[in-house]
């Protein structure tokens, strides 16, 4: 009986996890709707560490590595909300079509407030000095959904389905 409920167990992890995977070839690049925000692919230097509260301290996205004065780009479509210093940085904040705006820290903005941008479209140039970058430069590449009291944190890694699922929690 025992072994029963283990098959049942492992054929209903199985079923979540294949639901999870495209329908076929070419499903993957039409599912994912969001890219990265640098080329070549670079690497993450420190990641995504949100705070319990919002209020809190936390790292709320992603340090990418890459040279300094690099190209960077919009990780999927959308209007730049923002675009000049925040806090002394730098930063370029583009709301897309699904509600999510990803904000790219710190860069020169080569876009303006207002101006609908396409996947791929330069918004801004890497620059250095960014505060715990082990790397030449650093992106810090965030994701949210909503504003004020309703904002929700996101992993910008899950927006490019590489975020970790864990089916139970780690001893």
């Amino acid at each position: 009986m025992r072994s029963l409920d283990t098959r049942r167990r492992a054929t209903a992890i199985a079923l979540v996890c294949a639901s999870a995977l495209p329908a076929g070839p070419g499903a993957a690049s039409a599912q994912r709707a969001y890219h990265w925000p640098l080329a070549p692919r670079p690497p993450v230097v420190r990641g995504f560490d949100p705070p319990a509260e919002r209020w809190l301290a936390g790292h709320r996205g992603v340090d990418l590595g890459a040279p300094a004065e690099s190209a960077v780009v919009a990780a999927r479509a959308g209007t730049v909300t923002f675009a000049g210093p925040v806090a002394g940085r730098s930063t370029v904040t583009v709301l897309h079509p699904d509600g999510i705006s990803t904000t790219y820290e710190p860069v020169v903005p080569r876009v303006r407030r207002g101006e609908h941008i396409r996947t791929g479209q330069l918004v801004g140039v890497l620059q250095t000095g960014h505060e715990g970058c082990s790397a030449t430069a650093c992106l810090h590449w965030g994701a949210r959904r909503g504003s004020g009291r309703s904002v929700r944190y996101l992993n910008p890694l899950s927006l490019l389905g590489l975020s970790t699922v864990r089916l139970k929690p780690p001893r």
